[in-house]
């Protein structure tokens, strides 16, 4: 598969460059710095110095893939908009082109539904609300963006992300995961893999945690 990954150089993309070159695919990672990427040198690596901002400055990197993966990122305080800024961007390039798979990274903060328990319901998602107000609203205006693409979208809801090893993670489908707090970037990366490969996740949201 030939996957273009914006935000590569992140947490979560430097493990998604890592894993989808180790399974084989053929990764083009668009960076505003191409120093920050671990793998630069490996032959099955296209790296692009891009601003993902610029629809037309990204327009070649998403031409002829079989999938494109979002997972910009805040690097600093006050991006509170870098999230949605690029999906609207890289969108617009997908639509240019016609490159139709797309797999977005938000968060499940930011969503109430059945998968949460009373107590995250009515004390914890509030209170996240209240302090993570901006990059919440981030959040919300991504998925907008990306459920008003007309593309094969995907939206992965990761809670709090950490740096700890792999371990056997759950999913759901559409609803946020019971009890799933916590999730490694890692197998974050390694959950945006399974959904490419599975058609019928397109139009959904995957959430996931331990």
């Amino acid at each position: 598969m030939r996957i273009t990954v914006f935000g590569a150089t992140g947490g979560t993309g430097q493990h998604l460059v890592h894993q989808a070159l180790e399974a084989g695919h053929h990764v083009t990672a668009v960076v505003r710095n191409p120093a920050g990427l671990r793998q630069a040198a490996h032959p099955r690596l296209d790296v692009v110095k891009a601003d993902v901002m610029d629809p037309e400055a990204i327009t070649e990197a998403v031409a002829g893939q079989d999938a494109v993966v979002s997972a910009l990122g805040p690097r600093a305080k006050g991006d509170s908009s870098v999230c949605s800024d690029g999906a609207r961007a890289i969108i617009t390039a997908m639509r240019a082109t016609g490159c139709r798979r797309l797999v977005a990274v938000t968060a499940s903060g930011h969503i109430v539904d059945d998968g949460d328990g009373p107590f995250t319901r009515s004390v914890v998602k509030p209170m996240l609300r209240r302090y993570l107000r901006e990059g919440f609203a981030d959040f919300v205006r991504t998925d907008e963006a990306v459920h008003a693409s007309g593309l094969d979208w995907t939206i992965m809801r990761p809670p709090r992300l950490t740096d700890g090893r792999p371990r056997p993670y759950r999913t759901a489908t559409d609803r946020n995961v019971r009890g799933g707090i916590t999730i490694a970037r890692a197998d974050l990366a390694h959950a945006i893999l399974a959904t490419l490969a599975a058609p019928d996740t397109a139009g959904h949201t995957i959430a996931l945690g331990y």
